[in-house]
């Protein structure tokens, strides 16, 4: 299994998002980062399950919020 890593922009990305949802309402920062976590989960058992966007590439749309895990 490969290991997944973040690129540092995305962590920046992740950290705004998390705050600009909680800001919106309580929780929801809580909410997107399960969502994070759930998503990562899964593509760590089956990578190979997500649509194709490159020779090496692939993307997973989170649920619920409007952010993809490329």
């Amino acid at each position: 299994m490969k290991p997944i890593r973040f690129h540092p922009e995305a962590d920046v990305e992740v950290t705004e998002a998390v705050e600009f949802y909680e800001g919106r309402s309580s929780g929801l920062g809580s909410a997107i980062l399960a969502e994070l976590e759930r998503s990562l989960g899964q593509i760590a058992i089956a990578p190979e399950a997500y649509q194709k966007i490159g020779r090496r590439t692939r993307r997973k749309p989170l649920w619920r919020f409007p952010y993809n895990l490329i």
